[in-house]
C-alpha cells in the first residue's frame, strides 16, 4: 500500500512464490504516506541541511513493510498464486484477484481456492469469495466503476483449465449475487484459433484483459491477448460497437492490456506488444499515438488529468500529461530473492483509495 500524492484515479480505473504476494504488497502492497513534508526556506546566512543517502526507489511514497500477509496454511501447506489485480472499495476494504493458491513448490493445488479476497487496511483477509470458485481460474483484473453508486465488483476472467470460460463478470458489492455474465462458451481455446477468425462475435473473447467505464454506465473491454480489439457495451451488457485489428498501424493492436477514459471521453489504450499508447474518441476514431512506451500493461487517469501508465518490463509507474509528455516516474525491481518493501516485479494493476494510499498488484 502507498499513501499517494497522486490524486484518486478515475475510470477503471506476488515472498519465494510468496514474493508474488509481496509483490502484491507492491502488488497490492500499500505504500503509506508521502515521504515529503512542506519545506521552510532557511533564514539568511543559515546553513541548508543536506539529506544524505537514499535512492528514491518508491518516489513520493513510503512502502509499508509486511502489509501483504504470507498465505496461511489450510489443509496442508500452500502459498499464494499470482496476484493479478486490485480494486479499492474503501480504505478498509481492498479487493484482490489471485490465480488461486499453490503448494510450496508453486504447483496449483487440487481444489484450489482463494481467487478473490478482500483485505482490510492492515492487509488482513476479511472476505474470501469461495462461493464463486467454480467460475474462476485466472481472474485477470478486478474493478469498481467510479460512476456506480452501488459499487458493483467486476472481474475479467481469462478462463482456461477446470472448464472455466473466458468471461466478464459483474457481482453485487458484497459478492452475494452474480449480476451480469458476458460469455460465449464456444470461445477459442488457442491463440491460433482466435486469430484465424478476424471477426469474432461480441462475446467470443480471445483472452480478455481489461475494462474501463464511462459516466453513462457503458464500458469498454480490452480483448485482449488474442483478439486485438476494444469492445463497447451499454450499461446492461448489450453490444454497441468495436474497433481494432491485429497489426502495428494506427488503430491496430497487438495485445490490448490497458484502457482508460479521460474527462473528455478520450480513450487511452495500452498497446502492449507494440510498446505504445494509442488515443481514440469513445467511438473508436484514432487521434494519436505515444510511441516508445515500454510494455504498457495498465493505463489510469487521475482527477487532475494525469495519465499514469504501468510499465511491466521497466518495473515503473510513469506519469504523462494528456498531451503525452513524460512528467514523472518511480519504481525499482524488487524480486523474489533479496527484494524490498515497495519493490516491483512485473506490476500489473493499481488503484488509489480515498486517503491517497496506492495499491499495486504485481506478479
Amino acid at each position: 500500500m502507498v499513501r499517494s500524492r497522486p490524486s484518486r484515479t478515475r475510470g477503471i480505473m506476488r515472498p519465494s512464490r510468496p514474493s508474488v504476494a509481496l509483490c502484491l504488497l507492491v502488488a497490492v502492497a500499500s505504500l503509506p504516506a508521502c515521504t515529503g513534508e512542506d519545506q521552510v526556506a532557511p533564514e539568511s546566512g543559515s546553513q541548508v541541511a543536506i539529506v544524505k543517502g537514499g535512492d528514491d526507489r518508491a518516489g513520493e511514497y513510503e512502502a509499508v513493510e509486511d502489509w501483504w500477509k504470507p498465505a496461511p496454511d489450510h489443509e496442508g501447506p500452500w502459498t499464494w498464486g499470482q496476484v493479478s489485480g486490485v480494486a479499492v472499495d474503501t480504505p478498509d476494504r481492498i479487493l484482490v484477484a489471485i490465480w488461486g493458491d499453490r503448494d510450496r513448490q508453486g504447483r496449483e493445488r487440487e481444489g484450489s481456492t482463494n481467487y478473490l479476497v478482500a483485505v482490510d487496511r492492515n492487509g488482513n483477509i476479511v472476505e474470501n469469495w469461495t462461493q464463486w470458485d467454480s467460475i474462476f481460474n485466472k481472474p485477470h483484473q478486478v474493478y469498481i466503476s467510479p460512476y456506480d453508486p452501488e459499487r458493483h465488483v467486476w472481474v475479467v476472467e481469462r478462463g482456461g483449465g477446470k472448464g472455466v470460460n473466458m468471461q466478464v463478470l459483474k457481482f453485487s458489492n458484497d459478492g452475494s449475487e452474480l449480476v451480469m455474465r458476458l460469455v460465449d462458451p464456444d470461445h477459442p481455446t488457442t491463440r491460433a484459433e482466435a486469430r484465424a477468425n478476424p471477426n469474432p462475435g461480441p462475446f467470443t473473447y480471445g483472452d480478455p484483459a481489461v475494462l474501463a467505464f464511462l459516466p453513462d454506465g457503458s464500458f469498454l473491454l480490452g480483448d485482449g491477448y488474442w483478439n486485438s480489439r476494444i469492445v463497447k457495451y451499454d450499461a446492461s451488457g448489450e453490444y454497441l460497437m468495436e474497433w481494432g485489428a491485429l497489426g502495428s498501424g494506427p488503430g491496430q493492436f497487438d495485445l490490448v492490456h490497458g484502457v482508460a477514459v479521460d474527462r473528455d471521453h478520450r480513450v487511452y489504450v495500452g498497446d502492449r506488444t507494440n510498446n505504445r499508447i494509442q488515443i481514440f474518441t469513445e467511438d473508436g476514431e484514432f487521434i494519436e499515438e505515444w510511441p516508445d512506451v515500454s510494455d504498457p500493461v495498465g493505463v489510469f487517469i487521475d482527477e487532475n488529468d494525469g495519465v499514469w501508465v504501468i510499465s511491466a518490463r521497466l518495473n515503473r509507474i510513469l506519469k504523462y500529461s494528456v498531451e503525452g509528455e513524460l512528467q514523472y516516474y518511480f519504481g525499482a525491481f524488487g524480486g523474489t530473492r533479496g527484494g524490498f518493501a515497495g519493490g516491483l516485479s512485473r506490476p500489473h494493476q493499481l488503484d488509489v483509495d480515498q486517503e491517497g494510499n496506492l495499491y499495486i498488484a504485481s506478479w
